[in-house]
């Protein structure tokens, strides 16, 4: 049994960034505690609005698109942590179009092969580079 409850556990993690409830889950049960005692902590936590996936999922879309992660790559990594899909998907529809978010990649780094590959890499989906990257082509012409 470990020493500390497990709010002052969970607490612990949160301290250093956001998590979602299921990672809370995740690390109260790997240090061993008991279920009912896990479970009253995160609803405590869900209760005071200090865990809330919804807060966790948009701060940790807005962080990804910044980097310029497309909408794959955001989905892929809010799914890894266990987010709702609901949710993951509400934190994608507060970000900027994934459109603009590539064709500002574009801008910055022009029009071209090499600049597609780095749009595929980091996780625009193949129609949103095929246009972004035709019209851009289009506008380099006409």
């Amino acid at each position: 049994m470990p020493s500390e409850s497990a709010v002052d556990a969970a607490l612990r993690v949160l301290r250093h960034r956001d998590r979602s409830t299921a990672e809370i889950r995740e690390r109260l049960d790997a240090a061993g505690y008991a279920r009912e005692e896990r479970d009253e902590a995160i609803e405590t936590l869900v209760r005071t609005g200090v865990l809330d996936d919804a807060r966790f999922a948009e701060v940790r879309a807005r962080s990804l698109a910044e980097r310029g992660a497309g909408d794959v790559r955001i989905r892929h990594e809010l799914r890894r942590a266990s987010v709702p899909l609901e949710v993951a998907d509400e934190a994608l529809g507060s970000l900027e179009p994934e459109v603009d978010r590539a064709r500002n990649v574009i801008s910055r780094r022009g029009p071209g092969a090499k600049t597609a590959r780095f749009l595929h890499g980091k996780g625009f989906s193949e129609e949103i580079v095929a246009g972004v990257v035709a019209s851009s082509h289009e506008d380099e012409l006409g």
